[in-house]
């Protein structure tokens, strides 16, 4: 079972890294609501591209990986680059006990069509026994005391893999939402999962999608920071993310880029977005870890995931010297201060072996860390903005303004 390497609960550990003390009171107030909504399960599927990150970081048979879980889609799918380890923390308990769940599923269900229906489609009614009698003996504890609790109205939350898990926790919410806003302009998102070609998506994605952010409702609501919880988008971010542009220009020109620069149908962020879910038919996008042709891997290097309820940099000030070499922080350091960078990349120096990789996304286009990060530490590692280009290029998740990639100096 995985190591919990944290003695604080999910809120101390969330509020820790969000609220912003130095803040004047209605920013602070802002972030210990933002706290508040993240605490529960917020992303079912990860929004970060693992194929474009593995390409960006180069996995191989030594690599020893730290990266935040989050849904848990990503460390999976680095599983098929065969690296040595992947050590997986997460502030979030929810997030721990689904991560947990998929790794059970996995291991358990080992016939495809199950694992399948259990995982991807996510919307069975038998997904409850398969649940009960099949994965429930095999989970520790908290995991089963999380998934045979009892969400805000009541129904235990397991039930959720027989409705449609993908259309639930903070994101999954937040696009059922923007989906009912979207009805309301009687437009279905679902439309563009039907062109047949990328010059159909455009042509949908103009005549349809692009409208209705001129509309004022939406200008308006997507003009409050706490509009954006449900997209895991913390106060902070918020601000980056916008810049000196309106809200509603800056998701107008993420949507259309997740609409129009890749083909739907080898597109599983689209489906997610637009569908509420996976596709179901044989030839639908999935991620890589969930594609029957990898499953095998997946299963065999399985035990090489270390998941934890902890802090990143927590864990790697717990860590040795030159113990990792390919570090993915998600869009985790657009919540930061300029303290809590400085001790983050100082440690991420300290545990980083030659030639070691990190990856990160922000709201905005630009890395955040020149001018934030001490110097000295900076100057130890090489940004590569050739290939932070490509890898922004390549994200199918549409949703960052920029992926970056640094390398550390020999």
């Amino acid at each position: 079972m995985p190591k919990t390497a944290s003695t604080s609960t999910g809120t101390e550990l969330i509020a820790g890294a969000v609220v912003r003390h130095e803040s004047p009171r209605a920013a602070r107030l802002l972030d210990k609501a933002f706290a508040l909504a993240f605490k529960g399960l917020v992303y079912v599927q990860i929004w970060e591209d693992p194929v474009a990150d593995m390409e960006a970081l180069q996995i191989g048979p030594d690599s020893r990986i730290i990266t935040i879980a989050s849904g848990g889609c990503n460390a999976l799918s680095y599983l098929t680059a065969d690296p040595a380890a992947i050590t997986v923390v997460d502030l979030n308990t929810a997030h721990i006990a689904l991560n947990n769940l998929k790794h059970t599923a996995i291991r358990r269900l080992t016939d495809y069509a199950d694992l399948r229906r259990f995982i991807a489609e996510a919307d069975h009614p038998e997904n409850l026994a398969t649940y009960s009698n099949r994965l429930a003996p095999h989970l520790d504890e908290a995991t089963r005391r999380y998934w045979e609790g009892r969400d805000l109205v009541g129904r235990r939350r397991i039930r959720a893999f027989t409705r449609g898990v993908y259309k639930h926790g903070l994101l999954g919410n937040f696009i059922g939402i923007a989906h009912k806003l979207a009805k309301l302009y009687k437009l279905d998102p679902a439309e563009i999962l039907g062109a047949d070609t990328m010059e159909d998506q455009r042509r949908v994605f103009d005549e349809r999608f692009a409208p209705i952010f001129e509309r004022r409702l939406v200008r308006w609501l997507t003009g409050h920071p706490a509009s954006l919880f449900g997209l895991g988008i913390p106060p902070a971010q918020y601000d980056a993310l916008a810049g000196e542009q309106r809200m509603a220009d800056v998701l107008r020109a993420r949507l259309e880029k997740l609409a129009c620069h890749f083909p739907v149908n080898d597109n599983y962020f689209a489906w997610q977005a637009f569908g509420r879910g996976y596709g179901k038919g044989e030839e639908a996008p999935l991620p890589p870890y969930l594609q029957a042709a990898n499953l095998p891997q997946v299963r065999e290097r399985l035990d090489r995931i270390d998941l934890r309820h902890a802090n990143f940099t927590h864990v790697l000030a717990a860590s040795d010297a030159a113990s990792f070499d390919r570090y993915i922080l998600l869009d985790a350091q657009d919540w930061m201060t300029d303290a809590q960078l400085t001790e983050l990349w100082g440690q991420i120096t300290r545990t980083a072996r030659p030639g070691s990789r990190a990856l990160f996304r922000t709201a905005a286009e630009p890395s955040l860390l020149p001018g934030r990060v001490p110097e000295a530490i900076l100057e130890r590692w090489d940004y590569r903005e050739a290939e932070s280009q490509t890898a922004t290029l390549a994200d199918r998740s549409s949703i960052y303004g920029g992926v970056h990639l640094y390398i550390l100096k020999d």
